[in-house]
């Protein structure tokens, strides 16, 4: 996630962004509709302008609505990691693109504006590139471990996934807060990387929430902090069946 392209960074955090606000999907679904099918036109050489027109003022509607949401999100998600307790990092969270930095100083309707303007200039140069070079599509999410000052790009592997799962704590807590009641969790393989001071306070942090939580892994041992707050669960042969804390998986 960390050390890839942004699409992906694009992707997690436009989920994250779904939990507090559902209907962000439908906008996200729109803009990319939207796009697809002006550069389909403009591919085809149709320069039909009522046709692009409309196109573009759907994608700077539902585009400039996207940033505002990754935006809130961002700040929201940025005071919960903050405020968070315990031995995980704390990420520093900001929002690279063109779009969400218009929203700095001047209102929705304006960034609108200049982003149809800018879809409009820019048909001749897209028709060659392909796409739209402009949009918050090539918007990125940028991480810090703020502890160390550094990306999280360059950052260790475990220091990584110890800055991810601060952040999804961060976020689980942000939905039992709006909602009234925790997400489900699912964590793949979460105790790897992870030492015996942050595994416990990961499970101490997800008993907390009294979220339902499946966390999978190939050492049952290194789940034996849960003790009884668990139920334990080994797939063998395609099949699930009980375990106990005894038995290796």
């Amino acid at each position: 996630l960390f050390r890839e392209g942004a699409s992906g960074r694009r992707r997690f955090f436009d989920r994250l962004v779904y939990g507090l606000d559902p209907a962000h999907a439908r906008r996200v679904a729109s803009y990319e509709q939207a796009m697809r099918e002006r550069t389909r036109l403009l591919k085809a050489g149709r320069m039909d302008d009522a046709w692009l027109d409309a196109l573009e003022e759907a994608m700077a509607c539902h585009g400039v609505a996207i940033a505002a949401a990754r935006r809130d999100m961002v700040a929201r998600l940025s005071a919960a990691c903050a405020a968070a307790p315990g031995p995980f990092p704390v990420a520093g969270l900001a929002l690279a693109g063109e779009v969400e930095a218009w929203l700095d100083d001047r209102t929705a309707l304006a960034a609108e504006e200049e982003l149809r303007r800018c879809l409009g200039a820019r048909r001749a140069q897209d028709t060659h590139s392909g796409g739209a070079s402009l949009g918050p599509h090539r918007s990125d999410l940028e991480v810090t471990h703020l502890d160390a000052g550094q990306p999280a790009g360059l950052c260790s592997t475990g220091e990584q996934k110890a800055l991810l799962i601060s952040i999804v704590l961060a976020h689980a807590r942000l939905l039992a807060l709006h909602r009234g009641t925790a997400p489900l969790m699912l964590l793949d393989e979460v105790a790897a990387h992870l030492d015996a001071t942050r595994l416990g306070a990961l499970f101490q942090e997800i008993l907390a929430l009294g979220a339902q939580a499946w966390l999978t892994g190939t050492d049952i041992s290194l789940f034996a902090p849960l003790d009884e707050a668990a139920q334990f669960f080994q797939v063998r042969a395609a099949k699930i069946s009980p375990a106990t804390l005894a038995v290796r998986v």
